[in-house]
């Protein structure tokens, strides 16, 4: 049945309570409905064609109604949708945890989830009972976290607590738990610190200084590795990441790497941790894992980890932590085969590629006067639009530049979208040479054109 676009207008403002959205604004907007997908781009009901310059929320890697994809998911779900994996095994979970593993050398285990928040919730779980499992007596105060100051690691009451943005996150605060906070290498916002290297070299010492005075009481770290997304696309310097991990190792905290939005080659490697030779001690993975086609996470432990669970029934060491679709036969397959595609495709090593011809191509936007920072780690991309380049000064929100830029975007045919005052795009990562190209343009002229309204 084909319904008018008025028609599922007026059901969508009716009905459906979108995320991240103010509502009161949106209903006074015309609503993008898409309807399909088609390589690089979405499609919506009226027809009208979009660079994907979101990839669906970072999700997706080969393009939309991939025919290899498609036939996995197909093929799966004329044998089985869903078993459950409480007390009981599936052959995709086995093979895709399997396939996980070789990928992460050091890595021993796979816990399965739906979300890159649930990933989260689990390793902050793991890890707090890891030192109880151990000795609860001893380690009895290793209750606390680290984050980094503007980290973002999913909406979970769990994952919000370890999260730094205020933006987000204040308004649930009688309900978190305590974290320590301590600060990102956020450079182009650090000037009085010097340049890169003292910067890190700042951060890193003060990470030393709370691990050294608290360290009885923290239960591990968790870090965005080389790129704080939601933040606003806060790329790390080289050094930070191992600065990190040593620290961890220095002071016996568990070391977690959210690698959510930057695993499975958004940043140039299929890990980012890879970049600077990190093992953490949890890693957590979702977003790209099924090429954006289904919800799939997981959380992957060392056997150290793992073994501290392991005991006598009366013990109680048993990890009681379960989703209802926990390694679903459906997500696991097509997971698989994602993977399967991009080391056939060479995916990796193109992004790479697309990534330093890329680089070259953004700067033409500083040519536009409220560009101030561009910031890029593989095609991961947040462009900081500032009303005084000089000052650093944004736009006020009550202003709305960035929205009504991505507003014009749209028109011209790319989908991407706002972190206060940073755009992000973040395309597809099979996206073409030239559509990335396409991209850009249409980006410098939104911005172009908004500077004269």
């Amino acid at each position: 049945m084909t319904y008018r676009y008025e028609q599922l207008e007026q059901w969508d403002k009716q009905y459906v309570w979108h995320p991240f959205t103010q509502m009161k604004t949106y209903v006074e907007e015309k609503p993008l409905i898409i309807e399909r997908g088609e390589g690089s781009y979405l499609l919506d009901v009226e027809g009208n064609r979009y660079l994907d310059g979101y990839a669906s929320l970072w999700v997706n890697v080969h393009g939309h109604n991939d025919p290899e994809l498609n036939e996995a998911l197909h093929k799966q779900v004329e044998t089985i949708a869903h078993s459950t994996l409480l007390g009981s095994a599936n052959v995709p979970s086995i093979l895709l945890a399997k396939k996980l593993v070789e990928l992460w050398p050091g890595m021993a285990k796979v816990f399965y989830s739906d979300t890159g928040a649930a990933a989260v919730e689990i390793a902050l779980k793991m890890a707090y009972q890891y030192w109880q499992n151990i000795d609860p007596v001893r380690y009895a105060k290793k209750t606390k976290f680290v984050s980094l100051k503007e980290a973002y690691h999913g909406d979970t009451v769990g994952a919000v607590s370890v999260g730094g943005m205020e933006l987000f996150h204040r308004i649930f605060q009688p309900l978190l738990f305590e974290r320590i906070e301590v600060p990102s290498p956020y450079v182009y916002r650090m000037d009085e610190y010097g340049n890169e290297e003292e910067i890190v070299r700042y951060c890193l010492q003060q990470l030393e200084n709370v691990l050294a005075e608290q360290h009885e009481s923290i239960a591990a770290m968790v870090v965005e590795p080389l790129v704080q997304g939601a933040a606003g696309i806060i790329t790390h310097p080289v050094g930070f990441l191992k600065g990190v991990e040593t620290l961890c190792r220095k002071y016996g905290v568990l070391l977690i790497c959210d690698e959510v939005a930057v695993g499975f080659g958004r940043t140039g490697t299929m890990f980012a941790c890879q970049q600077e030779n990190v093992l953490p001690d949890i890693v957590c993975l979702g977003k790209g894992i099924t090429g954006g086609y289904m919800p799939l996470a997981a959380t992957l432990t060392t056997e150290a980890i793992y073994e501290a669970f392991l005991g006598d029934i009366t013990e109680n060491k048993t990890f009681y932590h379960g989703h209802t679709y926990t390694g679903n036969q459906l997500s696991c397959s097509v997971a698989l085969k994602n993977i399967e595609l991009m080391e056939k495709r060479n995916l990796v090593v193109d992004v790479e590629r697309k990534a330093k011809k890329l680089a070259n191509k953004l700067q033409t936007l500083y040519e536009l006067p409220v560009v101030g920072d561009i910031r890029q780690k593989g095609l991961m991309i947040g462009i900081e639009i500032v009303k005084d380049r000089r000052t650093k000064e944004t736009f006020a929100r009550a202003e709305q530049f960035e929205h009504r830029t991505i507003l014009e975007a749209r028109k011209r045919g790319l989908i991407i979208r706002p972190l206060g005052p940073v755009l992000t795009f973040i395309p597809i990562l099979a996206m073409t040479d030239e559509q990335l190209e396409t991209a850009v343009d249409i980006l410098f002229d939104s911005i172009a054109y908004m500077i004269t309204q």
